[in-house]
């Protein structure tokens, strides 16, 4: 079976060069509703009007050992939120107003959880959070199907800014080997498994492509909607109309804020005045994102931080999911049979959109990717 698009892509017959088994491939639709069509419609609808639960959460913050702090929110079949483990009910904590957490978690609620079934740890994509409704989708039908979830936020991206003037960055595989090494620790007896979207999935990627096993003992990762080609993506996102002054706006927005932050309390850090002109993600990365976090500039940063070129070292069993109208990820980029090892299974439906994939009747709903990734988890396909 042959899939269109990058020239170079093969069918999952032919070996890599190294005589390996390349990635398998798979092109069934996201049965996407007549009603929706394109890659842009199909992102913002996506994001702003389908239908999706509405789930709380019980937070944990987890001291990193650079200084700063990362907030972890749970749910699960025996964790309720809105009440405490005396059976009190539990008011929306005034420190948490704003976000999907109901309470902070405390030592009942990992005995609540300690059942050893099946958990899923999830990772946001730029300037997400538990409150994004992929990330409230997927939680939702995941503990419904009596999981344990754990959706981590990325520094500054919970509702608190974080303590250090670093954030997080698309490259940042060991702040999710962290993550993951925390949440075993909490609860060992469970079976892991992991899930990013865009940002968070090659952050994900790239962990499991550098370990070269299942960091943790993962039994299974998904990635969804990733950017693994940053340079393609960036430039998308950068030198396009729709990229720059719809998609780069948008985010740019909450960006400039939390910049703005940094530099009141770490003066010096960064070039205000820059930024108040900056107007792509290119010049974000080039002023705040690559020199921040130990890189030259955007290019040098894109070009590291892919997890493209370590995917034929994937040795975790992985689902990496790419509609290939996308408006942020060029299908051009996507990866083929054999840029992927064997471990891994390339699901590149035409329809979708960026972490959009709705599906249903008007007005459209996000139960297909949560679906989706189930029947990855449990059957391998």
């Amino acid at each position: 079976m042959s899939v269109p698009g990058r020239s170079q892509r093969e069918s999952p017959e032919l070996p890599c060069a190294d005589g390996s088994t390349g990635a398998r491939i798979d092109t069934r639709p996201c049965p996407v509703p007549v009603w929706l069509q394109g890659g842009h419609v199909q992102t913002l609808y996506g994001a702003f009007c389908a239908q999706h639960p509405t789930l709380h959460f019980v937070r944990e913050r987890v001291d990193t050992p650079d200084g700063d702090f990362i907030d972890l929110d749970w749910c699960g079949p025996a964790l309720n939120p809105n009440l405490r483990a005396d059976g009190q009910a539990s008011a929306h904590e005034s420190g948490l107003v704003g976000t999907a957490a109901r309470r902070w978690a405390e030592d009942a609620d990992w005995t609540a959880l300690s059942g050893g079934g099946p958990a899923l740890i999830l990772f946001h994509g730029l300037e997400g959070s538990s409150l994004s409704p992929y990330m409230q989708a997927i939680a939702h039908d995941f503990r419904a199907a009596g999981w344990v979830v754990a959706a981590a936020h990325f520094r500054g991206c919970s509702g608190v800014p974080n303590r250090m003037a670093r954030a997080y960055y698309s490259g940042d595989s060991a702040e999710i080997e962290f993550i993951l090494g925390h949440a075993r620790k909490r609860l060992p007896q469970a079976g892991w498994h992991a899930a990013g979207i865009s940002l968070g999935g090659n952050a994900l990627l790239k962990l499991l492509g550098e370990s070269g096993s299942a960091p943790h003992g993962l039994r299974a990762a998904a990635a969804v909607s990733v950017p693994m080609d940053l340079a393609a993506c960036g430039r998308r996102l950068s030198d396009t109309v729709w990229g720059r002054q719809l998609y780069s706006r948008y985010f740019l927005r909450s960006i400039r804020r939390k910049i703005f932050e940094k530099a009141g309390e770490f003066p010096g850090s960064v070039d205000v005045s820059r930024t108040q002109s900056m107007r792509s993600l290119r010049e974000f990365d080039d002023l705040y994102t690559a020199p921040m976090h130990g890189y030259h500039n955007a290019l040098d940063y894109w070009t590291r931080a892919a997890s493209l070129p370590l995917l034929p070292s994937i040795r975790t069993s992985t689902l990496v999911l790419n509609a290939r109208n996308d408006p942020f990820v060029p299908e051009a980029s996507l990866p083929g049979s054999r840029d992927a090892s064997g471990d891994v299974l390339l699901h590149q439906p035409a329809q979708g959109g960026h972490a959009g994939f709705v599906t249903g009747v008007f007005p459209g709903h996000l139960r297909w990717l949560p679906a989706r990734l189930l029947q990855f988890f449990e059957t391998g396909a």
